[in-house]
């Protein structure tokens, strides 16, 4: 279904002051017009809107069949007839040609130019001949590569552009033959070419291929197809067969086909290549890749003629990458990176789009109204022309090349409109006797003409249409010149310009909330968004202004998905977003609707701010719109309304406001722990502490706990980046700390909230510098310990703790809240604390002078390294600030050493520093592998150290007085 609007696409016209009629005509560039009439070809300049300037003119071979120009190269590539023979030529340097009469040089293509001659090439025109086997039909030139492909009768020739260097600072352009196509059963009629993709035309067949750089295992470039049984070849040869059988009772034509992908390589149609020329390996094309074929039967119902059933207007259109318009990427290469390429052709009543990169796919097919001549395609319109009008309408080029330059466009940051979106008519302008069009940058060249009396003529049989004899690829030759001709230049306005007006006629639908609306918005985005993806061809203002346009279409978008109750709704939040409207902005403008006297918020506007305040946006609304938020979403969406309340953005809202909205959803039967901690919250926030305890006390701890996972925010906030904690937050970490930790553990065990979230979380709310600790943060890596948290790094989680306690031995600092786990808790509670062992409370019993402050910590360091979890050996390093002059360290040192089975050191550490801790030592540590201990090391040592005397000497007696009573005994030592 085509859409039809009276809008104005086109601009100024101009006269092109060509001397005879056109026969073929041509543009490109940044300004050049070529215009073909007999044996001649006048070039202009077009440069302005009301600027069309004779540039030169030049005589060809003979009369012009086809012309095609090359941006890349700069050259004119031109088939030409002379005494029933034609002959392909290109036109080189065409520019230096200052008058008719100048000089020309000519060459044979691929001759070697000598360095003496380099002057003469570099001031003169050149035309490079290209002789073929076979008489040319067509030519294309590779927009981007400059490559020129002609078309032959079952054949297909490739000649590259490359550039022959005569001396360091000239070289001139050059072309070389390198590839032949083969293609049987197809005598084309119009082809196109670019970067490898192939598209051939005869009357009723469209072909689309791809030529491979990449060389296959045993593929060759000159393989022929195999001659196995085809059904479907042997399909296509029964056929023409059966054409040649015609009789005057019967007419037999094929069925119409689509064949997408590899399919179409069963279309009958054999497709061969043959490498002709030198070119360097990373160009070469080695095999073909078959994308589409399509095959239309003729509509033989009216005896039409034969010019109402034939293809014309084949094209394929690149689309370069350019960088997304909201991710900020931009492109450090100048060179142009093919992004999407499409294919159209067209039939007098119906065209047809087709996207052919990556996967083959038709986007859009145009219904005209009237019988169309020719269509030229463009990444804004596709223009037809048809006898007595111009007719322009929009494409999805932009659309689908949007969704290939990102993959994730459709997502709730980043939106656009669909390519399965009806296409419309913008304009159908009267032009009396359109015969031909082309189409440079902004400008449509049209040639009219004011037909003569039309003289009856016999109607051909149908039949004769159908037979592939009947087709010839050569063009017909043209009428006698006439009186009555012109050819004009119509410049289609700018972007911006008919995106205001898109905009001012998208008004006239807005009162009715209808998807009309949405639709020519949809238009105005994607012509904004064609246009900037043409960015070579656009001004640093013209940018600007385009992505100023582009911001606001956005933003218009977002308003009629925000008001409409549709499936679609939700794209409010993506368009918005590229709209870079703030919220506020959104909120001002969007209309809100009275129905039957109650308020109606649409689910489109509901969705946008939902999303928009569960994200992390550094924008506070004023109370007013914050008292609107609330309002809106007590009506449409209650039970959202805590989660509302606690964004950031509802920072000042009015806490009396919000509590009489949080009553209302108690006394509907809506409460729920949710409603009770923002309730809580709010309390807080008016002074009102005994509100806030009632609240507070009104559900056991573990309930709170899970209210604070449903909500996180409640607690954590982040503005600019930053982890702020809420008033909430602080007042628990005064008057309920057990509760927060346990809080905060359980937002970490249900992925609410990173490890690294969570230490910068209690360092802020404790306001504590990056290198001292507060304890509630150890009281939560303990926590995190006990729970066995699966994302939580076991050994970083101890070197987290041990360096904490050794700190703070070392220090003598203790900390700055009540632990809320002893290391009786620990040990208790949790497998990685293990039991301390006997003779260290011995060894810390010794000392009467201890300091009852930091011995809590002692006790869960001497835990966790006789627990079964613990690297003794990554903790040794830290060690050094805690000193063996004390007891605390010395039982430290000793712990971690006899960890590492360093049990001789340890004995002598301990006869120097603690003769009594030795005998549980030894019972404790030197038992079997290592009992042969108590013999070499202990006893001989106890033996030195008493004949040694010393102050120390009746302790060692002591102990050796045990070891001896046990062993006469038989008794264990101790």
């Amino acid at each position: 279904m085509v859409q039809l609007y009276n809008l104005h696409p086109f601009g100024s016209q101009q006269v092109v002051p060509c001397k005879l009629e056109p026969e073929r005509f041509c543009g490109g560039g940044r300004d050049a017009l070529f215009v073909a009439a007999g044996c001649k070809v006048e070039a202009f300049a077009v440069t302005g809107q009301e600027l069309c300037q004779p540039r030169c003119a030049f005589s060809t071979l003979g009369r012009v069949l086809c012309l095609a120009y090359s941006e890349a190269g700069d050259y004119l590539a031109a088939i030409e007839e002379k005494n029933k023979a034609t002959f392909l030529r290109a036109y080189v340097n065409w520019r230096s040609k200052r008058t008719e009469n100048c000089r020309v040089c000519i060459r044979m293509v691929g001759h070697n130019v000598e360095a003496p001659f380099s002057d003469t090439y570099k001031d003169q025109m050149s035309i490079i001949e290209m002789p073929l086997s076979e008489a040319p039909l067509c030519i294309s030139c590779c927009p981007v590569k400059g490559d020129l492909l002609v078309g032959c009768t079952n054949k297909l020739v490739l000649f590259s552009l490359k550039y022959q260097v005569i001396n360091e600072e000239f070289s001139i352009l050059d072309f070389e033959r390198s590839l032949i196509i083969h293609i049987d059963n197809i005598i084309p009629v119009e082809i196109s070419f670019c970067v490898g993709y192939v598209a051939l035309m005869s009357d009723l067949e469209v072909l689309i291929l791809k030529l491979e750089s990449d060389p296959k295992s045993g593929e060759s470039v000159n393989h022929q197809p195999r001659k196995t049984d085809n059904p479907m070849k042997q399909t296509e040869d029964v056929s023409h067969e059966t054409l040649q059988l015609e009789s005057d009772d019967f007419v037999i034509c094929q069925k119409p086909m689509e064949l997408l992908g590899e399919k179409s390589s069963q279309s009958g149609v054999s497709v061969t290549l043959e490498s002709t020329g030198l070119a360097d390996e990373k160009t070469k094309y080695y095999h073909v890749q078959h994308l589409l074929y399509k095959r239309f039967a003729p509509d033989i119902s009216f005896c039409v003629f034969s010019d109402d059933v034939k293809l014309h207007s084949l094209q394929l259109l690149p689309i370069y990458q350019t960088g997304s318009l909201t991710s900020g990427r931009k492109k450090l290469s100048q060179e142009k990176e093919l992004l999407s390429l499409f294919c159209f052709f067209s039939l007098p009543h119906v065209g047809y789009l087709y996207m052919v990169v990556k996967s083959v796919e038709l986007m859009s097919v145009y219904q005209y109204p009237e019988k169309s001549q020719q269509a030229v395609l463009t990444p804004q319109f596709l223009h037809v022309i048809a006898s007595n009008n111009l007719q322009c309408f929009t494409v999805r080029c932009s659309a689908a090349a949007a969704r290939e330059e990102d993959p994730y466009v459709d997502t709730t940051l980043k939106a656009c409109p669909p390519v399965s979106m009806d296409v419309c008519a913008l304009r159908i302008q009267l032009f009396i006797g359109l015969k031909a069009i082309c189409h440079f940058k902004n400008h449509l060249i049209l040639l009219t003409k004011a037909d003569p009396e039309a003289i009856p003529e016999r109607r051909e049989s149908p039949k004769r249409l159908l037979s592939r004899k009947g087709t010839s690829g050569k063009l017909k030759t043209p009428p006698v010149a006439e009186a009555g001709w012109n050819l004009y230049i119509v410049d289609t306005i700018s972007p911006v310009q008919l995106y205001k007006e898109m905009v001012d006629y998208s008004n006239t639908y807005k009162t009715a909330k209808t998807q009309s609306c949405i639709h020519l918005l949809s238009e105005a985005h994607l012509l904004v968004r064609a246009a900037l993806m043409d960015a070579s061809q656009l001004e640093p203002g013209e940018k600007t202004e385009l992505l100023e346009a582009f911001k606001e279409s956005c933003g218009h978008l977002g308003d009629c998905y925000s008001r409409l109750d549709t499936q679609h709704s939700h794209l409010a939040l993506p368009y918005y977003k590229m709209s870079g409207l703030s919220m506020a902005e959104v909120l001002t403008r969007a209309d809100w609707v009275l129905e039957d006297g109650l308020q109606k918020y649409e689910r489109g506007l509901i969705f946008y701010i939902n999303h928009s305040l569960y994200e992390n946006l550094d924008e506070e609304l004023s109370e007013e719109l914050a008292a609107k938020v609330v309002q809106m979403f007590h009506v449409a969406e209650p039970k959202q309304l805590p989660h509302i309340l606690c964004s950031p953005s509802m920072k000042n809202i009015n806490p009396l406001t919000a509590m009489s909205y949080l009553s209302k959803l108690d006394t509907s039967g809506f409460s729920s722990i949710l409603v009770t901690l923002t309730k809580a919250a709010m309390a807080l926030k008016m002074g009102d502490l005994d509100m806030h305890r009632n609240e507070m006390k009104s559900h056991p701890e573990m309930k709170l706990v899970c209210g604070f996972i449903l909500e996180p925010r409640l607690l954590i906030q982040q503005r600019k980046g930053q982890i702020v904690p809420t008033e909430l937050a602080a007042h628990l970490k005064d008057t309920q700390p057990g509760l927060l930790v346990a809080s905060v553990l359980g937002l970490q065990k249900n992925n609410k909230i990173g490890i690294e979230e969570a230490d910068s979380f209690f360092k802020v709310l404790c306001g504590k510098d990056e290198d001292i600790i507060p304890q509630l943060l150890v009281d939560l890596w303990e926590a995190q310990l006990v729970a066995g948290l699966p994302d939580v790094v076991l050994q970083e989680l101890f070197f987290k703790l041990t360096s904490q306690y050794i700190w703070r031995l070392s220090k003598r600092q203790p900390p700055d809240t009540i632990p809320l786990r002893t290391s009786e808790d620990l040990i208790n509670a949790c497998s990685h604390y293990g039991l301390i062992y006997p003779w260290v409370n011995v060894l810390i019993s010794s000392d009467s002078l201890a300091d009852k402050s930091y011995t809590e910590d002692l006790s869960k360091l001497q835990s966790l390294i006789c627990g079964p979890s613990f690297d003794i050996a990554s903790i040794i390093p830290f060690l050094e600030p805690l000193s063996e002059d004390t007891i605390a360290g010395l039982s430290v040192h000793v712990l971690c050493q006899t960890r590492l089975k360093e049990y001789e050191q340890c004995i002598d550490t301990l006869l120097e520093r603690c003769p009594e801790a030795i005998i549980p030592y030894a019972n404790h540590e030197l038992k079997e592998e290592n009992r042969t201990l108590w013999w070499k090391k202990l006893l001989p040592e106890l033996c030195h150290r008493i004949k040694c005397g010393g102050e120390k000497g009746q302790l060692y007696l002591s102990s050796l007085k045990v070891i001896t009573f046990c062993c006469l005994t038989s008794l264990p030592i101790g």
